[in-house]
């Protein structure tokens, strides 16, 4: 019982650790700055449309919850943060439109089996530590014939690359939690959704960013708004040399993806599938 216990409370404090890790920085503004359309295009790949029941899963402020209710769908936006989905509700009102925003675990949603018609999450679910817990409870709260649809960055991707590039700066992960970019992986997801799906279409798509003129300009942007560099810069903070370290190589990764115009294109895998009858 006591391991049992312990197991529990590790589970608790991690789930605290990535909560307030999203709550650092701005997050919704690298959603709305960076990425605007990324949402949008994964509700037109899950074809949304009026009267169905969507879930967008670690929704954040709401990325794809609100283009799915703007195509007249009946939206529930989940997610772990409770000041993402605060900012989210901010947005949804200030364009008229009407989503069920609820603080959930994605490994553990409060969500009764086959409650929606569509399942989707962009760039979020990919976050969650224990893949196939998320995997399986996205099978579990879609109805049989449903729509379960995913933007995740590649490993071999800018993102992807990016987190490769932290990682040895950053805290070592509790033992069972794997790499985000792994579900950016068509393989891996594939083995997630195993037989619980059908009707699989994969395509691998790049968004272009053009926000930074300079690979410094993008560094400063990540330090500053988005949760998981914050969180490596914070725990070497005190230690000016790998601070050093990191800031050079993330303008060198930066650099390496650059056009001459100053964009860069940032690789996703698209994956729609349909859920077993």
């Amino acid at each position: 019982m006591s391991d049992l216990s312990g197991g529990a409370d590790a589970d608790l404090a991690l789930k605290a650790k990535h909560r307030d890790m999203w709550a650092l920085g701005d997050y919704p503004a690298v959603a709305a700055q960076i990425i605007p359309g990324l949402g949008a295009l994964l509700v037109r790949a899950c074809r949304v449309v009026t009267g169905e029941r969507v879930l967008d899963v670690a929704a954040g402020s709401g990325n794809a919850a609100i283009p799915a209710a703007l195509a007249g769908a009946s939206v529930v936006a989940s997610d772990l943060t409770p000041g993402l989905l605060q900012v989210g509700r901010q947005l949804a009102h200030e364009q008229g439109v009407e989503v069920e925003w609820r603080e959930a675990d994605a490994e553990a949603m409060p969500f009764g089996d086959g409650e929606f018609d569509t399942v989707l999450s962009c760039v979020g679910v990919m976050f969650a530590p224990h893949h196939r817990a998320a995997a399986d409870e996205m099978l579990r709260v879609c109805r049989p014939g449903g729509t379960i649809g995913l933007i995740n960055w590649t490993p071999e991707g800018f993102v992807g690359q990016m987190f490769v590039t932290m990682k040895p700066y950053a805290p070592a992960p509790p033992p069972g939690v794997q790499p985000p970019p792994l579900w950016g992986r068509e393989e891996h997801v594939r083995s997630l959704l195993g037989e619980g799906v059908t009707e699989v279409e994969v395509r691998r798509e790049n968004v272009t960013v053009d926000r930074f003129r300079t690979p410094e300009s993008f560094r400063e942007y990540f330090k500053a708004c988005y949760g998981p560099t914050i969180a490596v810069y914070g725990a070497i903070a005190d230690d000016p040399a790998k601070v050093a370290a990191l800031d050079r190589e993330l303008a060198d990764l930066a650099h390496r993806h650059m056009r001459v115009d100053g964009a860069m294109d940032w690789e996703y895998l698209l994956l729609t599938a349909r859920r077993r009858a």
